[in-house]
């Protein structure tokens, strides 16, 4: 614990060191330790923005307004086009920059507004090992990394979490609906509608941590927990899911039974290149 509030304070003091914060927002347990230290360092002069496109799940918007609330900060909500973008559509393994580079390009206007602002996102530790070409549009935009720079990981944004009461303590990592769809194949807004509909329906039915991922052919291979495969594949579940699937546009369904893996896609990429 001692050590926990240690860390707590090393983050507010880091904070402390700007005169205005404008903090990238999702409502996620990375973003929101990163609101709750601007808001105990800065008060008023810390500023959460919520970025709102179809590549955000609808119900990470609610997440963050509650989350938004708990803190106490001021929540602002702006739209990103970055599904506008072609090089976005295209679905490389840069499609993550150009996200990224949509969002920050976006706050940046806001924190033009509020003088002496930087912008700071949730880039935690362990997020510099991973494929995350987002990092690099970060970086091009000055944009300032409190948990990173400080060495904290993903295990210690927990405990920060936990021990400034925060409901996200626990949420399982909730990336975009983007980075459901395998690379190559193109993005679009119905594709994202889909997979927000398919996951949001399995929800609906207990399954808490789980990913639809879209491959060509509009097949979803369907993750969950290695230890609740076997509740998909019953028969009268296993049905129910593929009529709703289908329903949705999907053609092919498939359970994989290596279970959920965050981030598997990015084994398709080459990340020397």
């Amino acid at each position: 614990m001692m050590q926990t509030k240690a860390i707590a304070q090393r983050l507010i003091d880091e904070l402390q060191r700007h005169p205005r914060v404008v903090v990238a927002f999702s409502g996620g347990v990375d973003s929101a330790v990163v609101a709750a230290a601007a808001q105990r360092a800065l008060g008023d002069k810390a500023l959460a923005v919520m970025a709102i496109s179809p590549s955000v799940p609808e119900r990470q918007s609610e997440l963050a307004a509650q989350v938004a609330a708990e803190i106490g900060i001021n929540l602002q909500t702006i739209s990103t086009h970055e599904t506008e973008r072609p090089d976005y559509q295209r679905n490389d393994g840069q499609r993550c920059f150009y996200c990224k580079q949509t969002l920050y390009q976006t706050l940046a206007t806001i924190a033009d507004e509020h003088r002496d602002s930087v912008i700071c996102s949730g880039t935690n530790a362990d997020d510099l090992g991973d494929h995350r070409p987002g990092i690099q549009a970060g970086r091009d935009a000055a944009v300032h990394t409190p948990l990173a720079d400080l060495g904290i990981t993903k295990t210690m944004v927990r405990q920060l979490a936990k021990h400034w009461e925060l409901s996200v303590w626990d949420l399982p990592a909730g990336p975009c609906l983007a980075s459901r769809i395998a690379y190559g194949e193109p993005v679009t807004v119905d594709k994202l509608q889909r997979i927000d509909r398919a996951e949001n329906w399995l929800r609906d039915k207990g399954f808490a941590e789980l990913r639809v991922r879209l491959h060509p052919g509009q097949l979803a291979r369907i993750e969950v927990p290695a230890a609740r495969i076997a509740e998909l594949v019953q028969p009268e579940f296993r049905q129910r899911m593929s009529r709703h699937f289908r329903s949705l546009g999907f053609q092919f369904i498939t359970v994989d039974i290596e279970g959920l893996r965050s981030g598997n896609l990015n084994q398709l990429v080459s990340i020397g290149n």
